[in-house]
């Protein structure tokens, strides 16, 4: 055939494997096959990776069929297990149990069936006797099944080590299930050692759930016990940002002596979910003074601190500083902080420059498309983010509840009343998505901002959901702009019903009762204000001059430069004047 240059295909190189597999010399011939199958681009091919890994086993080179799995892009489930039985064959005990340890296959793919048919090939080759191998299969079944085949798995392990326990603990900390993973460790007390990895799996754990209380106590278990380690640490770090305690997050911080990116990530994400927003800029200037390269998290969460203050410029040098190092990198790694970068421009006020990084993205999401229909409806371009959306279909992206919701709100703020009711009955009747209370909410403001207030407490009466703050808000709002006092009225003491401590409430039904001149009312509401102590918490805002972040508040006098400043403020303002 090869000499009359007859084309080979994916179904001749195994039969040929066949008839060589049974010469005596089939390891030479065998060699040459495998040649000729790269050479002529079959090399990539599982069938025929498979009937190779066997050919090897059977003419006694495993470890030819070792390389060659380890070079297969894709494996099946014959492929593991003709390796693991090429290792059963020539003895290697040993190599069988590390292969079948990893167990890949189901794992990566998180497949049911393929991990229960390695589980029977286990029993059926005596192989699941080794605890190793059991932890294996328990690992499994805690990514694929349920918590009773979990449990029930755990159970019939007979000599649980560290791994055992720590699995069905991080299996509970996955599901919420935080009863049974508090139980869980405390059945592992009396029966097995304690070990500084399970603190640590039981920190992130109560991490998640916020739980103060018992996290600090396996703090105290750790100092007791004298367990400590970098991770342990940054674990504890993380675990009092979660809870608010930032100060003792800082005090840890400072106690790891050498701090990696996982530490500095830990700690610049803590100081943003408290607020901290200068300290974590600052902290993320210490981490490049220290030749510290952050990685695409880092990026992600300072790209969220300068968002967060509109600075837009250094905002860009993070952009720079992306297509710099990371441009290379997998689109996995990055193409969620490719989005961030978008979010930035549009929150920082560049809508231009937000169209451009849309532009260059190669690999758009649903993700990165609702983000860029959320920016141009935020900046009053409604009919653009509908158009973005038609755009987005002919490309074949499905549309997700976050989807419409952004484009309600586009809708909403373009005063496009009856764009946003066709995109309603789009949603709901084209694509199936049952509305969601912001769905209705943002109906309830479109409708409110349009004037049609009877049709907005429709919307809320009708609702199957229980409507919230928010939405009581939205047509309190409404009912100020366009006059309507007994709506108001009626919006004002649900809303207060809902949220009785929520001063921003109380402010906004003050301010309807004096757009009618109702002052002695506006009086009493805010005399209750007083007396329960409401107060308003001032919002704040930020501008970057020379690279430095610089925060106001209303009347702030406390800035070093507060001279020049309303000095320059008192000039412009009589600028203004002058030109009417």
């Amino acid at each position: 055939m090869r000499g009359f240059g007859v084309s080979h295909d994916s179904y001749r190189f195994p039969i040929v494997n066949q008839a060589v597999s049974s010469l005596q010399s089939g390891i030479i011939c065998g060699e040459m096959v495998h040649c000729v199958s790269m050479k002529t681009g079959f090399g990539c091919d599982v069938y025929f990776c498979n009937t190779m890994i066997e050919l090897y086993v059977k003419c006694g080179w495993a470890r030819h069929a070792r390389k060659l799995f380890d070079e297969m892009s894709h494996r099946d489930l014959v492929s593991w297990t003709s390796m693991i039985s090429g290792f059963v064959n020539e003895g290697n005990i040993s190599g069988a149990l590390d292969l079948f340890q990893e167990m890949r296959a189901c794992c990566a793919s998180e497949s049911l069936i393929q991990g229960r048919q390695l589980h029977g090939y286990a029993i059926k080759n005596a192989l699941e006797i080794d605890v190793s191998v059991q932890n294996s299969v328990l690992r499994m079944y805690t990514k694929t099944g349920r918590a009773e085949e979990v449990e029930r798995i755990f159970a019939e392990i007979d000599r649980r080590d560290d791994v055992s326990w720590n699995t069905l603990i991080s299996f509970y900390s996955t599901e919420g299930d935080f009863e049974k993973l508090g139980s869980t460790f405390n059945k592992m007390l009396t029966i097995s050692r304690l070990s500084i990895e399970t603190l640590t799996l039981l920190i992130s754990a109560f991490a998640k759930c916020r739980d103060l209380f018992q996290g600090e106590q396996i703090y105290c278990l750790a100092i007791k016990t004298g367990f400590s380690d970098d991770v342990l640490l940054t674990s504890l770090l993380d675990f009092y940002a979660k809870c608010g305690r930032i100060e003792i997050s800082a005090q840890l911080f400072t106690e790891i002596p050498c701090a990696n990116i996982v530490t500095f990530g830990a700690m610049i994400s803590g100081l943003i979910q408290n607020g901290c927003i200068k300290d974590a800029v600052n902290l993320f200037r210490q981490m490049q003074a220290a030749n510290v390269e952050p990685g695409a998290e880092i990026l992600r969460s300072i790209l969220d601190a300068y968002t967060h203050l509109g600075a837009l410029q250094t905002g860009k040098a993070i952009h720079c500083y992306f297509i710099r190092r990371l441009f290379n990198r997998s689109k996995e790694e990055t193409s969620y902080l490719e989005t961030s970068i978008l979010n930035m421009y549009i929150r920082c006020g560049s809508i231009y420059s937000a169209r451009v990084c849309f532009q260059t993205i190669l690999v758009k999401d649903s993700v990165t498309w609702t983000t860029m229909i959320e920016g141009l409806g935020t900046h009053g371009l409604g009919f653009e983010a509908l158009e973005l959306f038609g755009l987005m279909m002919e490309k074949g992206m499905k549309p997700n509840s976050v989807t419409f919701l952004s484009l309600l709100s586009a809708c909403s703020h373009s005063g496009l009343i009856r764009e946003g009711c066709e995109v309603y009955v789009f949603m709901k009747w084209i694509f199936g998505i049952e509305p969601e209370l912001d769905h209705y909410t943002c109906m309830v403001d479109l409708l409110g901002r349009y004037g049609k207030l009877k049709e907005a407490l429709t919307i809320i009466l009708k609702m199957v959901i229980f409507p919230d703050g928010r939405i009581w808000g939205a047509l309190l709002a409404a009912s100020k702009i366009h006059g309507d006092i007994n709506l108001g009225e009626y919006a004002a003491e649900r809303l207060l019903e809902l949220e009785p401590d929520n001063v921003g409430y109380h402010t906004l039904f003050s301010n309807v009762r004096a757009s009618i001149g109702q002052w002695d009312e506006v009086e009493e509401v805010r005399r209750a204000m007083n007396e329960e102590d409401l107060r308003k918490k001032p919002g704040w805002s930020f501008i970057v001059a020379n690279r430095i972040i610089h925060g106001f508040v209303s009347a702030d006098r406390s800035h070093h430069q507060v001279e020049e400043i309303y000095e320059v403020l008192g000039r412009l303002s009589r600028m203004i004047r002058e030109f009417g």
